[in-house]
C-alpha cells in the first residue's frame, strides 16, 4: 500500500481560474478588446493587454478607455461591454477540446487519483460557455463564474465562494492563477497561490509554475511551505 505524506491532509481542494490556465482565452479577449479600441479610434498591443488579465468586464473598460483618454456615461460604457461580450462570445462558440492547455487533463486526473475536489473560480461570465465547448464542465464539482459576483478579483470572493461550496476553508484550498490581480485575491482570502506562468508577474504567490504539464501533485505539495 503506497504511503502517503501526512501533510497531504492539509489540502483537500483546488480551485483554479480558467482563462490562461486551463484554456487559453486571453488572446480571444485580447482581440474583441483591441476591436472595440480600434472602433473607439486607438490601438493597444498584447503587453499592454496584461494589464487586463484577471479583471472583471466594467473594470477592463474603465482601463482601456482610461488608455484611450476617453469618458463615457454608464449606460455606454453597459453598450461598449455589451458590444465586446459579443465579439467574444463569438470567438469562444468556436473553441474544442483541443484548445485545452497541455498536461490539463492529467493533472486534473491526478488530483482524482488523490480524491482531492476541484472547483472553477474565474471572473469570466462565459465560462460555463467555455468548460462546454472544451469538454471540461464534468471534471468539476463547482464552478464559480463572473455571474456570481459582485466584486471582481483582486476581491477574494470568487475564490471564497468556491471554498464556501465546497464545504472548505481557504487553507484547505489551493489556488491556481495567471494574473497578479488573481494572486493577490487568493492571498487576501487566506488561500494557497500558485502562480501560473511567469513568476515575475506574481512574485507574492507561494509557487510559480510554468504550467501545468508535466506538474506532479507530490511535488507540489513539496513545494508548497504546509
Amino acid at each position: 500500500m503506497a504511503i502517503v505524506p501526512i501533510f497531504t491532509a492539509m489540502i483537500r481542494a483546488c480551485i483554479f481560474d480558467l482563462d490562461g490556465v486551463l484554456v487559453d482565452t486571453a488572446h480571444y479577449h485580447f482581440l474583441a478588446w483591441r476591436r472595440l479600441a480600434n472602433q473607439l479610434g486607438f490601438d493597444f498591443d498584447e503587453k499592454a493587454n496584461e494589464a487586463l488579465k484577471g479583471v472583471g468586464r466594467m473594470e477592463s473598460l474603465d482601463i482601456i478607455l482610461g488608455w484611450g483618454g476617453l469618458s463615457k456615461t454608464r449606460p455606454e460604457k453597459e453598450a461598449l461591454a455589451h458590444q465586446k461580450n459579443e465579439w467574444y462570445r463569438a470567438y469562444i462558440r468556436e473553441m474544442t477540446p483541443g484548445e485545452v492547455l497541455p498536461g490539463v487533463a492529467g493533472f486534473l486526473d491526478q488530483l482524482d487519483a488523490q480524491g482531492i475536489r476541484k472547483g472553477i473560480g474565474s471572473s469570466s461570465k462565459n465560462a460555463k460557455t467555455i468548460l462546454r465547448q472544451v469538454g471540461l464542465t464534468d471534471r468539476f464539482e463547482v464552478i464559480v463564474d463572473g455571474t456570481d459576483l459582485q466584486r471582481s478579483k483582486p476581491d477574494p470572493q470568487v475564490f471564497q465562494l468556491g471554498a464556501e461550496r465546497l464545504g472548505l476553508s481557504p487553507r484547505e484550498c489551493i489556488v491556481f492563477e495567471d494574473a497578479a490581480a488573481g494572486i493577490e485575491a487568493a492571498l487576501a482570502g487566506g488561500f494557497w497561490a500558485v502562480g501560473v506562468g511567469d513568476a515575475e508577474i506574481f512574485p507574492g504567490a507561494h509557487i510559480a509554475i510554468p504550467g501545468l504539464e508535466n506538474l506532479h501533485w507530490s511535488a507540489l505539495l513539496e513545494k508548497l511551505p504546509l
